[in-house]
């Protein structure tokens, strides 16, 4: 006989009430929490972010200062590279006489750049005295093409030179060789043919000894049998080559080896110079101003003296070299 199913209740059971927005609720919170987790992280980049932009314009602004600088020093490194060294004098070949290699010693000193601003002037003068004369007086009044101008000497500094000695030798044996022409053929092949060229005596070669080949960077370096054999190359600076049925002229020059001595840091002192500033924003040209400024300086009456050197920046700024006094 069926019996009608009992309720839970009726069985000693209880129905516990659901909550179907307590899970919700939870999630909402944790999802809160994480939100402001989130805003927390990015509040943090935002400054690390902020931070990096300003260290970036920082640095933009050293790098365009350094670029500045550059410009600036270029003209200035050039004039340097392309300074004549000074020769000083033949050191003795008594120990290379069997090679006859020559032995000469340079001096070398660097010019010092100096930063001259609009409207000053430097003066140089030939007598010491006159410019500590001035510099001691201190205060000049100079006419202007009828304007006066209140020109003070002020103190400067220049910075530090480098002076060397470079003791070179000059091969009596050997010869180098560069723009060796590019060509498709063993690096061996190519050396025997610069042997077989830089062999005939009609072009002034001889006896080879030795020939170092270097494919990379397309040079050699010849070295003959008879010392001396170099003079020959002395007013040289191509040798015809015949390669692959094809005539080159290579360019040649003595092999040379430079050594560097006596590397000195000089103190960079003008005694005979003077640094002006007063000058207000002239009409006339600045070789006409430049011109008037030297007038004055040169008269004994204003307490001046001959003038060696003189420059105006009349327009923004000026660099000039120092060299050490011979």
């Amino acid at each position: 006989m069926d019996s009608p199913p009992l309720s839970l209740k009726d069985d000693g059971f209880t129905m516990a009430p659901t909550a179907p927005f307590d899970s919700s609720k939870d999630e909402m919170e944790r999802l809160e929490e994480e939100l402001k987790k989130w805003k927390r992280e990015l509040y943090v980049l935002n400054q690390e972010n902020a931070e990096l932009k300003r260290e970036i314009e920082k640095l933009e602004e050293d790098l365009a200062e350094c670029s500045l600088m550059l410009s600036r020093y270029s003209q200035i490194n050039k004039e340097v590279a392309e300074m004549k060294m000074k020769f000083a004098y033949m050191e003795d070949t008594k120990d290379d006489y069997q090679d006859m290699n020559t032995h000469c010693v340079f001096g070398v000193t660097t010019k010092i750049p100096f930063r001259l601003d609009q409207n000053q002037v430097l003066l140089t003068f030939e007598d010491e005295e006159v410019a500590q004369r001035l510099i001691k007086i201190g205060k000049h009044t100079v006419n202007l093409d009828n304007k006066t101008a209140d020109m003070r000497v002020i103190p400067f500094t220049l910075e530090m030179g480098i002076k060397f000695k470079l003791h070179v030798t000059i091969s009596g044996k050997k010869i180098s060789v560069s723009e060796v022409p590019e060509l498709s053929i063993p690096e061996d092949w190519m050396r025997d043919k610069l042997e077989v060229n830089f062999y005939k005596s009609e072009h002034g070669g001889g006896e080879v000894e030795n020939v170092n080949y270097d494919k990379q960077s397309r040079t050699a370096v010849i070295t003959f049998l008879r010392p001396g054999a170099t003079n020959s190359f002395v007013r040289c600076t191509e040798y015809p080559c015949f390669v692959n049925g094809t005539w080159y002229r290579l360019p040649v020059s003595p092999d040379t080896n430079v050594k560097l001595e006596n590397l000195q840091l000089y103190c960079g002192i003008s005694k005979k110079t003077i640094l002006l500033e007063g000058i207000k924003e002239m009409e006339g040209d600045e070789e006409s101003v430049q011109d008037m400024i030297k007038i004055h300086f040169q008269k004994p009456s204003n307490n001046g003296g001959e003038i060696e050197k003189i420059k105006y920046a009349s327009k923004g700024v000026t660099w000039v070299c120092f060299e050490e006094d011979a």
